[in-house]
């Protein structure tokens, strides 16, 4: 059983990703006391959208390449339209999040992020939900979709949106506290 204030959690991202789905699992995690780091294919900081617009930078604590899924308990995969679109079709990425499934580590994905979870492999035959316009690809991928604020399949946990991020945020951190970071994924 890992305590969320001895959890390192990583979030994957990379420009574009929605303002309010890294910030607010960022801050809640580490109000609550966890480590959390970014990692990023860019350097320095990404950029978020906020509403129709970019919103604020976040610092970028290690290299996408620097990533280690042993050094963390659980992995975050915020979403956006333009985050997940550029992160699917970058190998490096799609290989840590396999890496943290192979390892039953607990992976939360919200909005547009469970595209993530399809190029990866892992939504045939598991509950999740995800943003309106992606249920078809999650459907056509082999999931069981549901329209839920958070659904937890496993150490899988799906959101729709940012209205969802403190149920989000529970599911993740029960996830940690509950199975070690070490959930079945």
């Amino acid at each position: 059983m890992t305590s969320i204030q001895d959890a390192k959690v990583l979030i994957l991202a990379t420009d574009g990703f929605e303002q309010s789905e890294l910030i607010k699992p960022l801050e809640d995690l580490r109000a609550k006391g966890a480590t959390v780091q970014v990692a990023s294919p860019e350097s320095g900081h990404v950029k978020g959208w906020s509403g129709d617009d970019w919103g604020d930078s976040v610092p970028v604590d290690l290299a996408l390449s620097d990533a280690d899924e042993g050094a963390y308990h659980a992995l975050v995969l915020p979403g956006g339209q333009i985050n997940p679109d550029l992160l699917r079709v970058n190998e490096e990425a799609i290989a840590l999040i396999r890496a943290f499934a192979e390892a039953g580590k607990p992976i939360a994905a919200i909005c547009h992020a469970p595209w993530l979870l399809i190029e990866a492999g892992l939504v045939s035959g598991r509950r999740v939900t995800g943003y309106p316009s992606i249920r078809t690809d999650l459907k056509n991928a082999g999931a069981q979709v549901e329209d839920s604020s958070v659904v937890r399949d496993g150490g899988l946990i799906t959101s729709r949106n940012p209205d969802d991020l403190g149920d989000f945020v529970s599911a993740l951190v029960e996830a940690i506290e509950g199975d070690g970071g070490r959930a079945a994924a």
